[in-house]
């Protein structure tokens, strides 16, 4: 067997299959499942560590009391957000835990356990803002990890997102933020509509937000501009002490809710573009990506290029 060149903790819990979206959406349990047969092969190179359940005053770090509180109603009896976004009696446990798995990550990559974590994680996060769970999105997991990775010392945190869909409750929540720099890379005139290249920040945030936008039909070779020509300079720029991905493998070309024409093997030089950037611990988030086959492909690559670049 390959010796592994870094630590990675894989996140996950069983809990993650039990949020119910019901039987035609597309964020499913199977998903999950996937994923975790198809990283089968790497389980003796991986750290596995389960989740803690983070009680509200962790969600607090970026969410209103009123949101939290409307999220734990909901999931009490089960009912929908809105056409997209839907809770069950477990959802409520299960979205603290999504955003627990960030907390066990960071903690165990603090005290140098492990140097990398991926969170396999349900519900995502990336569209829930401070006030509002859209886009199959209850809480947003990589803010929160960010306030609370800053909480214990990492001052600067860099979010890379290149779920095909923009993370607006990620933007929204460091907009005006100089402390993070938000990158996004996504799919022009697609869900949920925003990230346009013209919005840099407000304020003190001005300028650490950069958005790349890709057109339908894009292949790897714009892919890989952006994070090949485009990412590297802005982290030598900021210089974080951490960096934490949005991974949405809905980018891939075989999804279902996108319409780009990336490979698999586009992604993994994508990962390392990524990962080549700065010698800093990094923190997956597992986001979109609804074909299930080519999403356990996809991050079993992912754990792939964490375990060995």
């Amino acid at each position: 067997m390959k010796v592994a060149y870094k630590k990675v903790a894989y996140i996950t819990d069983e809990i993650y299959l039990q949020h119910d979206t019901g039987v035609m959406h597309p964020e499913s349990p199977q998903r999950l499942k996937a994923i975790n047969n198809a990283i089968e092969p790497l389980r003796e190179s991986l750290v596995f560590k389960s989740p803690l359940k983070v009680s509200p005053r962790v969600l607090e770090l970026v969410h209103t009391p009123e949101h939290i509180e409307h999220i734990e109603n909901t999931s009490q009896y089960g009912g929908s957000i809105d056409s997209d976004t839907i809770c069950s009696r477990a959802s409520y446990d299960a979205a603290c835990m999504a955003v627990g798995a960030g907390v066990v990550a960071l903690d165990g990559i603090k005290s140098g356990e492990f140097e990398r974590a991926f969170c396999a994680v349900r519900p995502p996060g990336h569209h829930a803002t401070p006030t509002q769970a859209m886009g199959f999105c209850l809480f947003n997991n990589i803010a929160i990890a960010t306030r609370y990775a800053q909480s214990i010392g990492y001052e600067k945190v860099m979010i890379i997102d290149f779920d095909v869909h923009h993370g607006n409750g990620t933007q929204d929540t460091f907009y005006e933020d100089s402390s993070v720099f938000y990158f996004s890379s996504h799919q022009a005139y697609a869900y949920p509509g925003t990230g346009a290249e013209a919005d840099r920040g407000r304020g003190e945030g001005e300028g650490y937000t950069a958005n790349f936008l890709m057109m339908p039909e894009s292949s790897d070779l714009e892919l890989l501009d952006i994070y090949e020509n485009d990412l590297p300079p802005l982290i030598e720029a900021f210089n974080p002490d951490i960096i934490l991905v949005s991974a949405g493998y809905d980018l891939h070309e075989s999804d279902p809710l996108a319409q780009l024409n990336i490979t698999t093997e586009g992604i993994r030089k994508m990962l390392r573009g990524i990962l080549d950037s700065k010698d800093v611990p990094y923190v997956f988030f597992l986001e979109g990506g609804y074909d299930v086959d080519a999403l356990g492909e996809n991050v079993k690559v992912t754990l792939e290029e964490m375990l060995w670049r």
